[in-house]
């Protein structure tokens, strides 16, 4: 008697995971036949097929699942142990591939009677299929019904649409019956064959005998089809209407190129057009047009916004862009031009578009410095002091034998919960906002509202709820929700604050779980942010740190009586700057960045500034720098900066720009951290929502090296390999998907390997390991976190258990031990 290991139950109580068909019982291989690794590999000796939904809308998901024999499962537990990885565990019980028409999914019927479903393997070498190989009491109609609803899976991925309204022509293009018969997967050769001729032989033997599962109801359908010539594997994606564009006013670049777009399901840049003019004009105040015209049509208009993401690679001659329909449907586009003066008069023309609409200032009114720091910023460059491609490889091999940690890092779901009794939302409709992980006592804090939770992490690398602090109110009890949160004093307060009372901060003390103190800091200048005194003083007794407002920056002393800023250190600028963020180093220095998107450099308080980098017209966000100063990482929405301080020639050689300025001839070097525009197309294709990053931040530990840069946009985590970055490599970055927006995310102190994420409704601590190259599975498949984090309601208001990650207090519950 075989079982299967159900966990697909255990998804939130959510039934938009529920399965549409099963084939209850087969073998699952992967067939290599022109691979030398080897001819076939037995998977799952006994295995079920499946078709499950997935949270996406039109996504669905091929899912092969492991059988066990009575006991064997059990076994096979004891063997690996407790802390066995169960991202692993999921990879033994379960093979899940998104069911798209890059799979080329088919059924063949042998003769015999056997039965077979194959579908490519896209991460394999060419040629490489998975087959599942139907036991004997599958019926032939089961088979064909499977592969239907595949088909219609396929459809509804592709068009956005549900299947009723397809025509059977636009059906059959997902019916891969015109294929080469399907490899045995346990082939018989004699010694004398060779792996590759016996598959050659026993291609030709089936070739008269293979026959599809799924039948039309009348045969000459498919005969037509094969006399009509070969039928294309898919479809290209096509250029989508162009939308029409305003008149010019005046002209900035006009050039001749090569126009490619991004076809998804090839996941390539295909030729449109061979020569094409590509127009970048100024058509209102601010506002200004690219249109991308050939001599037989108009092929995209779209106006010059940060949106675009553009990349500019003088090495291939290239510019990479995203341009977007009227539904916010992105497109990747290409254009190579023929040599690099014309790339050039290109680049400037284009830049000079977007700095004027995002800063709203003429190009020509800046300096040429600024200007030469703007276009470096766009370019694909390989910054000074790369790291070496050896030390790289040794790193992933090190971070690939790291095996002690645990997989997937949160609670999951209480074993005496049943499905009707999960839930997801609080009942006040609060979802998790901020998070802040503790440097001291290995805590992380995530606010709701106006509640805290608390989570201790485990030695193991997961997360262990600890304790929940039920109401947020000042000392005079009215209750509000933090905007802003930060750790102090040895983690011993957290600092919080209101957006009801901008001249105040609030002091929770966090042995008690309650606020003990307000601190009133100015009665004119507000707190729109504040930062650590230094980099590492969260971890010290350290009481002051800084505030800024929109035009000031100043240090704030609790110890203070009545306001608590120091006025001897404050710097106020009579024009409206709009600070946004500040970061300090180790030694203290002082970076704030604003929303004009310029960024200041202090060596301490109450001066000017010693170097000020221009901005690139976006906001800024977001502002963290390196512990010893030398790299400032600043988010943008649409994507990061990182800026190298240090100075490399001139008088100040060696110094920082937060200890001199930087000289006439030395400028700092920028670096543009962005997602390719192919990548930012998939993910708008995927999820229908533009970029939005989440603040980034280096991995942090006091003696420590930053070798990693994490944030989030919508569903997904990106994590940026800082030696890839530096030496310029292609894919410096990977990813992983929710099926949530990311609302918060931060790496556990100490540690580059693991990083704390906050979902609406879920806290996770999740392996770096478990992040991947964005590939069109991994940016279309959202990770499955575990099991459920709801919980069952008790009669106090409790939902779920203490050893629950998802576990709140009830109106029972109190905050009194000290963690």
């Amino acid at each position: 008697m075989f079982v299967l290991r159900n966990v697909g139950k255990f998804f939130l109580g959510d039934t938009s995971k529920e399965s549409l068909l099963e084939l209850e019982k087969g073998q699952l291989y992967l067939v290599r036949p022109l691979s030398p690794k080897g001819y076939s590999e037995l998977i799952f000796k006994d295995a079920a097929a499946r078709i499950r939904k997935t949270g996406q809308e039109f996504q669905y998901q091929l899912v092969v699942q492991r059988a066990y024999e009575e006991g064997e499962e059990e076994l096979l537990d004891d063997e690996e142990g407790e802390n066995a990885d169960t991202s692993a565990l999921a990879e033994r019980d379960e093979k899940t591939f998104l069911l798209d028409e890059s799979l080329h999914f088919r059924s063949e019927i042998r003769e015999g009677g056997e039965k077979v479903l194959a579908w490519r393997d896209l991460s394999g070498d060419t040629g490489d299929l998975y087959e599942f190989v139907c036991d004997i009491s599958i019926s032939t109609a089961q088979v064909q019904q499977f592969e239907t609803i595949a088909v219609n899976c396929q459809y509804e991925r592709k068009h956005r649409k549900n299947h009723q309204y397809a025509t059977e022509a636009e059906l059959d293009k997902f019916v891969f019956d015109n294929e080469q018969p399907i490899p045995s997967a346990s082939p018989i050769h004699s010694p004398a064959q060779s792996p590759t001729m016996a598959s050659v032989t026993s291609s030709t033997a089936l070739k008269n005998s293979a026959n599809s599962a799924l039948k039309r109801e009348k045969v000459h359908k498919r005969e037509d089809r094969l006399s009509q010539g070969p039928v294309k594997d898919e479809a290209p994606t096509e250029a989508p209407k162009v939308v029409e564009h305003p008149e010019a006013i005046s002209i900035l670049a006009e050039e001749t190129a090569e126009l490619h777009l991004f076809d998804f399901s090839s996941g390539s840049f295909l030729i449109q057009d061979t020569a094409i003019k590509a127009t970048v004009s100024e058509v209102g105040k601010w506002r200004y047009w690219l249109q991308i015209t050939g001599t037989q049509r108009d092929w995209l208009g779209q106006e010059v916004i940060a949106d675009i993401n553009p990349v500019f690679n003088f090495e291939y001659l290239s510019f990479i862009f995203n341009a977007y329909t009227p539904d916010n449907q992105a497109y990747s586009w290409l254009l190579r031009f023929k040599d690099q003066p014309t790339i050039v008069r290109f680049q400037e023309g284009l830049m000079q578009a977007l700095w004027e609409q995002l800063n709203e200032i003429k190009w020509n009114k800046s300096k040429e410095d600024d200007r030469d720091y703007v276009l470096e910023a766009f370019q694909d460059l390989t910054m000074e002091d790369a790291y070496p491609e050896e030390e790289e490889e040794e790193e992933e091999e090190e971070e690939e034998d790291e095996v002690e940690d645990d997989g997937r890092k949160s609670e999951h779901y209480d074993s005496d919960e049943d499905d009707d009794d999960l839930i997801t939302r609080d009942d006040d409709g609060n979802i998790n906002s901020q998070l802040a992980v503790g440097y001291k006592h290995d805590r992380s804090f995530v606010v709701r509202g106006s509640k805290i939770g608390v989570f201790k992490h485990t030695p193991n690398n997961t997360l262990e709820f600890s304790t929940n602090i039920s109401k947020v109110e000042t000392p005079k009890g009215k209750l509000f929700s933090p905007q802003k949160v930060m750790l102090h004093a040895e983690d011993t307060n957290l600092i919080l604050q209101n957006e009801a009372d901008p001249n105040s901060l609030y002091r929770m003390d966090l042995e008690y779980g309650k606020v003990v103190d307000e601190w009133k800091v100015h009665d004119d200048i507000t707190v729109n942010t504040f930062a650590p005194e230094s980099k590492y003083s969260q971890m010290t007794g350290e009481q002051t740190f800084l505030g800024l407002s929109r035009n000031a920056l100043y240090r704030i002393d609790p110890r203070l009586a009545g306001n608590k800023l120091v006025d001897s250190e404050l710097k106020q600028y009579v024009s409206k700057n709009d600070f946004s963020a500040a970061a300090t180093t180790d030694k203290g220095y002082i970076a704030v960045a604003s929303n004009k998107g310029d960024i200041r450099m202090f060596d301490r308080l109450g001066i000017n500034a010693k170097t000020h980098i221009p901005a690139l017209g976006e906001p800024i966000i977001g502002l963290d720098v390196s512990a010893d100063g030398r790299w400032v990482l600043a988010t943008c929405r649409t994507y990061l900066l990182l800026i190298d301080a240090l100075q490399k020639e001139g008088k100040n050689e060696g110094k920082l720009g937060f200890e001199k300025s930087f000289g006439k001839d030395s400028k700092p070097q920028p670096r543009r951290l962005g997602l390719t525009p192919a990548h930012v197309a998939q993910f708008q294709h995927e999820t229908g929502v533009p970029l939005s990053f989440t603040p980034a931040r280096f991995n942090i530990g006091e003696g420590s090296t930053e070798t990693s840069i994490i944030t989030a946009t919508g569903p997904f985590v990106v994590t940026w390999n800082l030696k890839k970055v530096l030496r310029g490599s292609k894919d410096p970055y990977a990813i992983k998907r929710y099926s949530e927006e990311v609302m918060a995310d931060n790496f556990r102190y100490g540690s580059d390997k693991n990083v704390v994420v906050a979902l609406p409704n879920e806290v996770n601590m999740v392996k770096k390991q478990e992040f991947k190259k964005p590939t069109r599975e991994s940016i279309a498949i959202p990770t499955r976190v575990g099991g459920s984090f709801g919980g069952r309601r008790s009669e106090g208001g409790r939902i779920g258990t203490r050893g629950s990650a998802r576990y709140k207090l009830g109106k029972d519950d109190i905050v009194e031990s000290p963690y």
